[in-house]
Parts: C-alpha cells; sequence; structure tokens
C-alpha cells in the first residue's frame, strides 16, 4: 500500500502510469467521484495487488473463498466496489491479495445512529469488529428509551460483527443531563429497574454487550458512577455479555472539568471489560480552529492512560469527520459546520484551494475566503492521518480502536485499516 499525495500538474492518469496500475482501479479503491479534477495536497491509497481472480460464469464470491481458501468478508474488504456479495458479474477482477505485509491484528469498533444509510452501513461492515448502535436512552425510573435496532443487529451478525447496545444520558436536546445521571447512579430502584431492563434486552435482541457512554457526570457522583458500572459488569457478565465504558480523553488524575473529574480511569478500568477513550474533539463546533484529534494531545491521553488501564482493555478513538472554521474565532460567536472528510476534499476542488498537512497534529487542513470575505480554515482526516492514527495504536499496543462514527463513509480509511492489519472478526 502507498499513500500518494497529489502534486501541481499531476493527474489520475500521470500517477498511475507512476505505479504501473490502471486509472480505473485507483478511482474504484478511492471512490473518487471526479476524477478528472484532483486537488494538490489530496491523498490517493494505491494498492497493489498481488494475487487477482477473474470471475467465470457461474461463479460465486463464496466459491472463490473457497477457493483460495480465504472468506467472503475478507474478499469484499479487499474489493469496496463490490456492494452486494451476489452480484458479481463474469470478467469482474477480483483482488484476493495486495503486496502488503500485515502489522497483525486489530478489534474495529463503529459508532452508527440507527438511522444510517444502510449502502453506506453494507460497505462498511466488512472492515468492524463491533457495530455500537447509538443510543438507548433512559428515564429516571430506570426505564429505557427504545429505539429501531432490530435491522442493524441482524445485519451485523451477517457480517459477523458483533453489535453492542449502547446507554446514555443523552436527551432530545442532544446534551447529556448530569441530572439525570445522579438520579440513577444514586437511586437502588431505578438503577435496579434499568440494569434490568438493560439485561432483558441484550438477551431479546440479541447484542453481544453493552457500552456505558455517561458525560459530565457530576464529582460528587464519582464512587457512585463506579459502583454503577461495576453493578452492571456483575449482573451482565455471568450470561456472557461484555461491557464497555466510554471514557473522557484525561491526561492526569486530577484533571479539573465536568467532563473528566468523575471519570476515574483505573477503577472504571477494573470495573469494565473494555474502555474506549474519546481522544478526539480538541477541535470542535464552538471552539478555536484545530484538528479534531492532534496527534500530540491525543498522545498526551494514552501516555496517562497507560498507566491505570491495561493496554489490552484500551480502544483509541478516532474521529471520521472535520469542521469547516470561520476566522476570526470569537468564543461564545463563532459556530463551525461539521464536514465529512470527502465532502472537504470536494470543497477544495470547489475553491481552489491547497491542502497542506500539519506534521504537529498530523493532520490536513486548508483555507479559503468565502463570498463575504470571510477566512475559513478546514481541518480533516486523510489517508495520512488516519495511518499515524494507526500507528499510535500499534505504538501503545492497544486491543483496537473506535471510530466516531461510521455515518458517512470514507473509503481512503478502510483501504488503510484493511491492508495495514487483519480485523478481528468474533461471530
Amino acid at each position: 500500500m502507498i499513500i500518494h499525495v497529489v502534486q501541481p500538474g499531476e493527474s489520475i492518469y500521470s500517477i498511475a502510469s507512476q505505479y504501473n496500475i490502471s486509472p480505473q482501479k485507483i478511482i474504484i479503491d478511492n471512490e473518487l467521484q471526479n476524477p478528472n479534477v484532483l486537488v494538490p495536497g489530496q491523498t490517493l491509497v494505491i494498492l497493489i495487488p498481488e494475487v487477482i481472480h477473474v470471475v467465470q460464469p457461474g461463479e460465486t464470491l463464496a466459491d472463490i473463498a473457497r477457493r483460495y481458501d480465504t472468506t467472503t468478508v475478507n474478499l469484499l474488504q479487499l474489493n469496496p466496489f463490490i456492494e452486494f456479495a451476489d452480484q458479481i458479474v463474469p470478467g469482474d477482477q477480483i483482488t484476493i491479495s495486495n503486496t502488503a505485509e500485515s502489522r497483525g491484528p486489530i478489534h474495529v469498533l463503529g459508532y452508527t445512529y440507527p438511522h444510517i444509510d444502510r449502502t453506506v452501513l453494507m460497505k462498511t461492515l466488512p472492515y468492524l469488529t463491533y457495530l455500537t448502535i447509538f443510543t438507548y436512552g433512559i428515564t429516571e425510573e430506570g426505564e429505557l428509551i427504545d429505539i429501531e435496532d432490530e435491522e442493524l443487529i441482524k445485519m451485523a451478525r451477517d457480517f459477523g460483527v458483533a453489535p453492542l447496545m449502547l446507554i446514555s444520558t443523552l436527551t432530545e436536546e442532544g446534551t447529556f443531563s448530569n441530572e439525570l445521571a445522579h438520579v440513577i447512579l444514586n437511586d437502588p430502584v431505578a438503577q435496579n429497574n434499568l440494569i434490568e431492563n438493560v439485561l432483558q434486552t441484550l438477551r431479546e435482541k440479541g447484542y453481544y454487550g453493552l457500552d456505558i457512554d455517561f458525560e459530565y457526570v457530576l464529582p460528587e457522583d464519582e464512587e457512585a458512577f463506579i459502583n454503577f458500572i461495576q453493578n452492571v459488569h456483575d449482573r451482565i457478565s455471568p450470561e456472557g455479555f461484555i461491557l464497555f465504558t466510554a471514557l473522557a480523553p484525561k491526561t492526569s488524575a486530577d484533571q479539573p472539568g465536568l467532563l473528566y473529574e468523575a471519570h476515574n480511569y483505573p477503577r472504571i478500568g477494573e470495573a469494565s471489560d473494555k474502555v474506549l477513550l474519546m481522544t478526539y474533539e480538541w477541535g470542535y463546533t464552538y471552539g478555536p480552529p484545530m484538528a479534531v484529534a492532534p496527534a500530540d494531545r491525543v498522545r498526551e491521553v494514552l501516555d496517562y492512560a497507560v498507566t491505570e488501564i491495561p493496554r489490552d482493555d484500551i480502544y483509541m478513538g478516532i474521529p471520521n469527520y472535520g469542521y469547516d472554521f470561520i476566522l476570526p474565532y470569537v468564543q461564545g460567536v463563532s459556530r463551525a459546520d461539521s464536514v465529512s472528510n470527502v465532502e472537504a476534499v470536494q470543497l477544495a476542488a470547489e475553491v481552489g484551494a491547497y491542502i497542506q498537512y500539519d506534521e504537529v497534529s498530523q493532520a490536513p487542513f486548508f483555507i479559503y475566503y468565502d463570498e463575504q470575505g470571510r477566512q475559513h480554515r478546514v481541518w480533516f482526516e486523510d489517508a495520512r492521518s488516519i495511518m499515524a492514527k494507526l500507528g499510535l495504536y500499534s505504538e501503545y499496543g492497544f486491543e483496537g480502536v473506535g471510530y466516531w462514527n461510521i455515518m458517512r463513509y470514507f473509503p481512503q480509511n478502510w483501504l488503510v485499516v484493511s491492508n495495514l492489519y487483519d480485523i478481528a472478526k468474533l461471530l
């Protein structure tokens, strides 16, 4: 696998000639919407096939997988142009392997909302170990606010992906309620009712486990929060369910701030089976322009986490989005628009920007001016930044990574992950 950074004057044809592969393969692998318009600084993932199979009349993807002693899911990972396994046709060139050495196994978790586009989900599931469905709401009495998740659970299991139920204190207004958390954490009757409802849902719907995402918990509820996680674990673990807990990105045990203070890394790590470090949102909607997950800031979180939690229990968060910031930044007034990584490149092409890469944050960005003369700075992710984040995963020896979120398909991410690692499947 090669990550090519487009230079001024290059075309898809000159790049293909440089690597002795067809332009069409680069276009298909990277899912380029307008291959005739490349942006200087844009990344392209170049995959060099090692073994190719030409589909014969009557052959199915399962037939080809058996012939080469592999799986249909692995073939879907290597051939993202195949959206449906039963729709290959004679003459299709199926990549059996690429000229790349695997760094080893990786567990990949992807968060999604129930309303995800089903085509996007189908294309993403081959690359996932876990699918976490966001989110079941809860009431002060410990009742669950149901979601339409049955179809997603079935689709996940069809691809060997373990579905995870998620509970949070997110309100209809889109904010995390520490008042609701306070009630659940301190009312034994409500808490017991919630745990029983969770356990019943895990059983009835075919979930593999649970993810707890309680954010902005009151500092005085720290001990109650730990006890709640332990109570949940004690009830669901004997029935074979796994427990994840999402943790705020702390850099020290005594880090001040409502987001951090009740998240006790060592004790929550002990009470949970796995933890997900939310190592993103440095650059955020109402903040100053910067990368969503700068490598230097992420490293600070990881350095602290490994002193408190076993590395095998840690999943490192990775963002699948960027922001379009407007300058000058005015605190309390400025508001950035979220953009997908694909949309960011398309925007750069539309405004004639040159994509730059910041070596400190290990993230791409570009600058443009709108019709009102305002300067914009767009930070996002590309193949280079994803490789840098995966490099941290390997360096620290974690079990896996978790993507927030998979709602918007990012082809280059999955090309990089699947060509660097063997993605674990639990089902």
